[in-house]
């Protein structure tokens, strides 16, 4: 099965104080016998830090299809979950849950009473969380004929129906406050080339971009767009090593001018277990050393903990391009900083 059929899942870039949310129905599919199995749609899992327990909460509402490749993003204790991929095609639907409910229930909405226009239907975009908004950027997705722009790249096309699927590099602002969909003007500067499965991450108010992947290219190219000016960056120029080109890793803020970055897939199908930390300052990265080799991650999530501990969820350790049996259900918790003596 080619990269371009399988679908990555959504990384839900957020900090909560004691709990974790996995919204497993949104994670991967499995493929078992040849054919992909969407995990269940009426269930969510939390994890608590300090327990160490999961429990698994059955969900209401407007259930959200089973999907994957969804993007999911938390602001203001809501948990929004935009796009996907299933067996009908790519999805440009939003809906939300509120996780901070005092009886425990968690119930799902469809929005539809927004205004604006959505982005296109697609899968392995991502997502920045800045002034109360959700601000989408690139995917892997269809356009019609009369869509076609400069910030989509054509990979395949349906001449008949006047389909094209491609890569995206376009940027798509939702404010949860007015409900409202728009696409901001561009000041400057020079967009990232279109991609998918790339990562996002955000630090004061810049939105970073590093990696992903177009045609048969992986890159490892670091970007970010001001989400005050609209303004983009132009690729960054970094001091000294680069990590490997990848897609399908993540990218998580883990103080005010570091981000951490870790596994994904290369650029020769090498399921990766490196974690690097770039300092925007000093506009370095810096490989860690003790992390184990032998835990690689692919298609995962990751948030940060309580004491800027980072908690990896999910994925898989296997190129799932040739073989399609390493789905995880472990976390894994790197450590950027000691515990408290309290913890």
């Amino acid at each position: 099965m080619s990269e371009l059929a399988r679908k990555i899942p959504g990384s839900i870039p957020r900090r909560e104080k004691s709990v974790i949310e996995a919204l497993l129905q949104q994670e991967f599919a499995e493929s078992i016998e040849d054919n992909e199995v969407y995990l269940p749609n009426d269930e969510i899992w939390t994890y608590d830090i300090d327990s160490g327990l999961w429990t698994m909460h059955l969900m209401e509402g407007e259930l959200p299809t089973s999907m994957s490749g969804s993007c999911g993003a938390c602001i203001n204790g809501k948990l929004y979950v935009f796009g996907g991929y299933d067996d009908k095609g790519y999805s440009n639907r939003l809906y939300f849950v509120n996780l901070r409910t005092r009886d425990g229930t968690y119930v799902w909405e469809k929005i539809t009473n927004f205004e604006g226009k959505p982005p296109t239907p697609r899968d392995k975009l991502s997502c920045w969380v800045y002034k109360d908004r959700l601000i989408y950027f690139g995917g892997y997705g269809c356009r019609r004929h009369n869509e076609l722009q400069d910030c989509f790249d054509v990979h395949d096309a349906s001449w008949e129906e006047q389909i094209f699927w491609g890569w995206h590099n376009d940027v798509h602002v939702f404010d949860t406050k007015t409900q409202n969909w728009f696409q901001p003007e561009i000041k400057g500067g020079v967009p990232p080339q279109p991609r998918a499965a790339h990562t996002c991450a955000v630090l004061g108010n810049k939105g970073y971009i590093f990696g992903g992947r177009v045609l048969q290219t992986r890159m490892n190219d670091l970007h970010y767009l001001n989400l005050d000016t609209w303004i983009w960056s132009g690729r960054i120029p970094v001091n000294g090593e680069n990590p490997k080109h990848r897609s399908w890793h993540t990218l998580t803020p883990i103080a005010d001018d570091k981000l951490f970055l870790f596994g994904g897939l290369s650029a020769d199908n090498i399921p990766l277990s490196d974690g690097w930390i770039h300092n925007v300052i000093s506009n370095c990265w810096k490989q860690l050393t003790y992390l184990p080799k032998t835990r690689p991650r692919l298609w995962h999530t990751a948030c940060l903990g309580k004491e800027n501990e980072i908690m990896v969820f999910g994925g898989s350790k296997d190129d799932l391009l040739s073989l399609d049996t390493g789905h995880c259900n472990d976390l894994l918790i790197f450590q950027t900083q000691p515990y408290s003596l309290l913890r």
